[in-house]
């Protein structure tokens, strides 16, 4: 079994949702299937379909969230520190073409959210930067094209 690498943050927030699926979804679709049953003829229900098919999501993702926290390899970024990129820290690139900053956490691929500047550390980028340090160039292969950026900052918080 692999293990699947996540901060403790991303690892709360898996478990966090696991409980609201349980404890929350989970007795509100066993309701909707219950009202959908009384009304009578299952095979022309779309209620009743429609709750089952809700209830077959749910306990998919349940089982999903469960597999990955019994896999999650907890790393605590706070006890990560050096000039080295690796999972966990959080970089500031400047963009040699077109001089903005940007910034990104590296973190697992459950947790990853590119608004939140999360990138996963499957992604390109994050491959690429894996192993560099501050005033290293890197070219990520992106979707638009090459993109030249320079590190200028690697902090682990």
């Amino acid at each position: 079994m692999e293990k699947v690498p996540m901060t403790s943050a991303g690892y709360n927030m898996l478990q966090v949702e696991l409980k609201e699926r349980t404890t929350v979804e989970r007795p509100r679709i066993v309701d909707a299937i219950s009202e959908a049953r009384a009304h009578g003829d299952l095979s022309e229900n779309a209620e009743y379909h429609a709750a089952k098919e809700a209830q077959s999501l749910n306990e998919g993702r349940i089982a999903e969230l469960e597999d990955k926290l019994s896999r999650a390899e907890v790393i605590d970024v706070t006890k990560l520190s050096g000039e080295i990129i690796k999972f966990g820290a959080t970089v500031s690139l400047i963009d040699e073409d077109t001089e903005e900053e940007k910034r990104y956490m590296i973190v697992g691929d459950v947790e990853s959210d590119v608004k939140q500047n999360k990138v996963s550390i499957s992604s390109p980028i994050a491959r690429a930067l894996i192993g560099k340090s501050v005033g290293d160039s890197v070219e990520v292969a992106a979707p638009g094209g090459a993109r030249s950026y320079e590190i200028v900052q690697v902090k682990f918080t």
